[in-house]
């Protein structure tokens, strides 16, 4: 019986083990896509407006703005009931981690021309899709920013796209406010970014709707070996 469970325990973390790099992958994507929005001086996404307003106002960097901004995030989930993922403590930490170690080395630079920044920006568009691919696809929990859209969901019982749509709303204009780059691009990231998920869901057969996150608690139920990693009971 010994043997059986540390041969589970071992399965478990090599699964684990093998979804890591298309994870941290995604996460990689995400931070260069946010960076070509910023350089791209035409506005970045509700979120990253108000990241770079508190950036504004402090001695943050974009990373550690965003890192800290995802902590708290992951906490109101939390305490809103929703058990965050190992991914989601990952995005949280190494997206961040991603956009200070690039924008450190200083390789993404803004274009000179106005279609030079309208390319970056669409660039940035494309790549947010295919990052999120990679990253949801291992199904390790969704970010910080989406659990707390599912809490509230949760406890309001409104409807997803009114959560949301005022999560965004809120974040742009507080981030407005403390000075954030809102611009054309902020409108085009809003309504582009989705139609950049669904092409790169599609192109990797994806079904967001199927699938089936693991949080902190289900994981506790594999490592105990009432359950199978990336299966059912």
């Amino acid at each position: 019986m010994a043997l059986e469970k540390s041969s589970l325990d071992h399965n478990i973390w090599l699964k684990l083990l093998l979804k890591m790099p298309s994870l941290f992958f995604g996460f990689f994507l995400f931070a260069v896509a946010i960076l070509l929005a910023l350089y791209s001086k035409l506005g970045m996404s509700p979120w990253d407006v108000f990241h770079m307003g508190i950036v504004n106002h402090s001695m943050l960097s974009l990373g550690q703005t965003s890192q800290i901004v995802g902590l708290v995030l992951i906490a109101i989930s939390m305490f809103l009931g929703v058990i965050p993922g190992i991914g989601s403590m990952l995005n949280m930490i190494f997206i961040g981690f991603f956009i200070d170690l690039i924008n450190g080395i200083g390789i993404i630079n803004t274009p000179g021309s106005m279609l030079g920044k309208i390319l970056m920006l669409l660039t940035a568009i494309l790549i947010m899709g295919i990052a999120s691919f990679f990253y949801l696809q291992v199904e390790l929990g969704a970010g910080p920013r989406d659990g707390l859209m599912e809490g509230l969901v949760i406890k309001t019982n409104k409807p997803v796209w009114l959560i949301r749509g005022s999560l965004e709303i809120t974040a742009l204009i507080i981030g407005f406010f403390l000075g954030g780059p809102v611009g054309i691009g902020t409108l085009l990231l809003a309504v582009a970014i989705g139609p950049s998920v669904q092409f790169a869901f599609t192109i990797g057969k994806y079904d967001s709707i199927k699938a089936q996150h693991m949080n902190f608690i289900d994981l506790y139920a594999h490592i105990k070996g009432t359950n199978e990693i990336g299966g059912r009971p």
